[in-house]
């Protein structure tokens, strides 16, 4: 009964949904006509939408896309100019009238945006890739699109990934070599994240630990490579955790999210057996909560060499 109190609506429904903040930017084209960008950023990341502070200060050495730095709520964070980076003019009529202030990856950063719409609730069943065209247009850092009304498409930014392009992510705990020498043991771990940027990051602190990793893109790829392994683990007449070791996964992937897929392993006569760690650039509690129901294993804050380290060790099954 206790697990009830706290147990998310989306994983009461079983609805493998999230919510996420529609908010707008506006670019004026050569013809001088005005595009409307959709956008979004889920609502986990987000703490509060503010009107723009009155005083943002710049400071040396900062990118040109970062607008300077500003007081709020006590705490002086960055803020992001999100035209800039997209490098798009905006229209005279047009200004940064808002702040998504946003909280992820240990980092409490602003973003500034032309206008914050309404709260929607998606699938992540319907969220696709972005056309090649947009993908390009904005660098790669695209989650994914979902049509919505009018036959407008609404665009996931994948904000890590733009953090990571303005030198902004903080691997921490690198360098901390005499704690964590190269581990005894090797092991087979299978990576589940959307985000190129995160997979190398995972990729590399795993490899440089000696351990041997395999990598998809969302929890169906990730189920899919596990129907796999199974199939060769039974050829083989051997135990489907003599092929894989560890999963570590995100949270915010299309098409089906890392908790949805964590739960339906967890439920998996074969795959349960497998130890699952939620990695996501989320460490509210509702999140913790939400791991702790679906029976993830750990939970853990990205990117932490020396906690990611002990996670494997401390979980991935001995053999």
């Amino acid at each position: 009964m206790r697990k009830k109190e706290y147990l998310p609506k989306i994983l009461e429904t079983g609805a493998n949904e999230l919510e996420v903040i529609d908010f707008r930017m506006y670019e004026e084209l050569e013809d001088g006509t005005i595009y409307e960008w959709v956008l979004g950023v889920n609502v986990a990341k987000v703490k509060e939408v503010i009107q723009r502070p009155s005083n943002i200060f710049r400071s040396p050495g900062m990118p040109p896309e970062v607008e300077g730095l500003a007081k709020i709520r006590e705490e002086v964070i960055p803020i992001v100019n999100l035209a800039k980076w997209m490098k798009i003019k905006v229209p005279q009529q047009k200004s940064d009238k808002y702040v998504i202030v946003m909280e992820f990856l240990r980092e409490v950063i602003g973003v500034l945006v032309h206008e914050a719409k309404r709260i929607r609730r998606i699938k992540w069943a319907d969220i696709k890739k972005p056309p090649a065209s947009i993908d390009e247009k904005l660098g790669g850092k695209v989650v994914g699109v979902i049509e919505i009304e009018d036959g407008q498409l609404l665009l996931l930014l994948d904000f890590e990934g733009i953090l990571d392009e303005l030198g902004m992510i903080k691997v921490f705990n690198v360098e901390d070599k005499e704690e964590y020498a190269k581990s005894e043991k090797s092991y087979n771990i299978l990576i589940l994240d959307d985000s190129p940027v995160a997979r190398k990051i995972i990729r590399k602190i795993l490899e440089k630990d000696g351990h041997k990793v395999y990598e998809v893109e969302s929890g169906i790829e990730g189920l899919e490579y596990l129907e796999s392994l199974a199939q060769q683990a039974e050829q083989e007449g051997v135990d489907i955790t003599d092929k894989l070791q560890l999963i570590i996964s995100d949270i915010e992937m299309p098409g089906m999210d890392g908790l949805t897929f964590t739960k339906k392993v967890k439920e998996h006569p074969v795959f349960s057996k497998i130890p699952i760690v939620i990695n996501t650039s989320l460490s509210d509690k509702a999140t913790v909560d939400k791991t702790r129901f679906v029976n993830a294993d750990a939970h853990l804050v990205k990117f932490d060499t020396k906690d990611l380290l002990h996670i494997v060790r401390e979980y991935a099954i001995k053999k």
